[in-house]
């Protein structure tokens, strides 16, 4: 994809910039958390616009699910 960064064959080596014992922080590990959650949903949603009648199904039962569920 266009829009990513360098990923693990990018210009500083498979490791990053300081190798491969360098800790990764707390805010590296949110920003590739929320890519992934931003891919993920990405990928759901476009699953739904390809496969509708097996997204009307899920959406279904979750519903089941939901209504289902006893507090």
């Amino acid at each position: 994809m266009p829009d990513r960064q360098a990923g693990p064959a990018g210009p500083d080596g498979p490791d990053g910039p300081d190798g491969p014992d360098r800790p990764e922080t707390d805010a590296e590990r949110r920003r590739r958390r929320a890519q992934f959650l931003r891919e993920l949903n990405e990928a759901k949603a476009l699953r739904d616009r390809v496969q509708p009648r097996r997204a009307r199904a899920a959406r279904m039962r979750q519903a089941m699910r939901m209504r289902t569920f006893r507090w």
